[in-house]
């Protein structure tokens, strides 16, 4: 056994049910739901989620499009959804990876198994960083085509959304879109050259009803969820700008004024009374004689 296959295999394996409360509600609601599956790393928080599929046989333009929009996509706050398969799966775990963003790796065989081992690495990565690998079927399940065909319908049904990244007319991608259209999810396709054969199956998507997308701000726009990103957007601001007044009030080891605290931080004096109030609020900070300090 591999150093990988080890330090996968020694993850606990927690198992969760049809009713149970971690039970993800997307999942609960499409048709045939898994009535149990099986779960290596954190499932928590996946919501908002979306998927990216494609071809194991992609190009280097389709790689770099999956990884991009998945890190593009992780930093607005999404969760990224994928089969840990070669190809555009795995350039999509990569982008949410990097953008430091919860993803989750949908296996077609036993919660024991890597598939392909050559995603070893990258699903202990998955584990690592906050993510999941799940499996509806138990350890000791073997590898088998029609399983991987089973699984799509759980790739697409935990997410808002499959986009679709270089399908050939034969591809398994072709029927997580399938999936994800009876599941009443959208379904969003990046184009490519109408002569390359790794698009032919993204092309037909297109064709039947599919939404045609070239950025990650039409697939937010088209999701209504402009507003979501940019409240999560400017309240990560906000954290970020508490979190460096704290670092600033703990290196300094003393009670600093307004006016000191507005030196050192930059910030006009109605946002950094905002941001003390806030504080005090939270308990964080108090204020003595006119000073403010850690607690």
């Amino acid at each position: 056994m591999s150093t990988m296959n080890r330090a996968i295999s020694e993850q606990p394996i927690g198992t969760i049910r049809v009713g149970s409360p971690s039970y993800p509600e997307m999942l609960k609601n499409i048709p045939k739901p898994p009535e149990e599956f099986f779960v290596r790393g954190n499932l928590d928080a996946v919501h908002p989620a979306v998927a990216i599929v494609g071809t194991r046989k992609a190009t280097a333009v389709g790689l770099k499009t999956a990884e991009e929009f998945a890190r593009k996509l992780g930093e607005a706050g999404f969760a990224i959804i994928s089969g840990l398969a070669l190809g555009i799966d795995s350039a999509a775990h990569r982008g949410a990876l990097k953008a430091g963003a919860k993803t989750v790796a949908v296996l077609g065989c036993g919660i024991d198994k890597v598939y392909p081992a050559h995603n070893e690495i990258l699903a202990e990565e998955i584990i690592k960083c906050g993510g999941a690998v799940i499996s509806e079927y138990p350890a000791g399940h073997s590898v088998r085509k029609y399983n991987f065909l089973d699984r799509n319908r759980i790739i697409s049904g935990l997410a808002l959304a499959t986009i679709v990244v270089e399908s050939p007319a034969r591809s398994g991608s072709l029927r997580t879109a399938g999936c994800a259209a009876e599941q009443g999810r959208t379904v969003f396709v990046i184009p490519g050259p109408i002569s390359h054969p790794n698009y032919e199956g993204s092309h037909a998507l297109i064709r039947d009803g599919a939404t045609l997308v070239t950025s990650v701000e039409e697939i937010i726009s088209d999701l209504g969820l402009g507003n979501m990103i940019a409240r999560r957007a400017r309240n990560t601001g906000e954290n970020n700008k508490q979190n460096a007044l704290i670092e600033i009030l703990r290196r300094t080891g003393a009670p600093l004024n307004l006016d000191e605290i507005i030196e050192l931080t930059g910030l006009g004096m109605p946002e950094i009374a905002s941001l003390l109030t806030a504080l005090a609020i939270e308990g964080k900070v108090a204020e003595n004689g006119g000073r403010y300090e850690i607690i």
